[in-house]
């Protein structure tokens, strides 16, 4: 198998291993991994808000953490990624329609990942931003629940 074909199997397992979660039985998200790269989606319900009407913010931290994450653990083939701090941006409400983020990796290095994460509505608009800092674990992705290419 190609290296090409070996990262795009990686990236599909990564898939399998988010959808394998048992939270996201919770939000029903959709997700794609690319090259140190990630986007995810999910259609807002009301099950999210908070007494205001409006998504919670850890709804906000879930999607910017986890576009990251995959974003960096796209780049390591090995082992499971940690997050070792994470922090949030949020600037606009939501309550109604999709939430968009995209996770991008902007710096790496021997011991860590530093990605990036944008939040967006329905329209495009930007409504959060996040950075975190990753690092590789000692747990191997063939042994973590889901992540497999079946």
């Amino acid at each position: 198998m190609s290296n090409n074909n070996q990262l795009e199997t990686h990236y599909r397992c990564l898939e399998s291993m988010y959808q394998a979660a048992p939270l996201n039985d919770f939000y029903l998200p959709k997700m794609k991994v690319s090259y140190a790269e990630s986007e995810i989606e999910i259609d807002i319900d009301k099950k999210f808000f908070h007494a205001g009407m409006a998504v919670h913010g850890s709804v906000y931290f879930k999607m910017l953490d986890d576009a990251a994450f995959f974003a960096a653990n796209s780049l390591e083939t090995e082992v499971f990624v940690l997050t070792t701090s994470f922090t949030t941006y949020l600037t606009r409400p939501i309550s109604e329609g999709k939430m968009r983020s995209v996770g991008k990796v902007v710096n790496r290095n021997r011991t860590q990942f530093i990605a990036e994460a944008v939040l967006y509505d329905g329209k495009g608009k930007e409504i959060a931003r996040g950075n975190g800092i990753f690092v590789r674990s000692k747990n191997k992705l063939v042994d973590v629940e889901g992540y497999s290419s079946d």
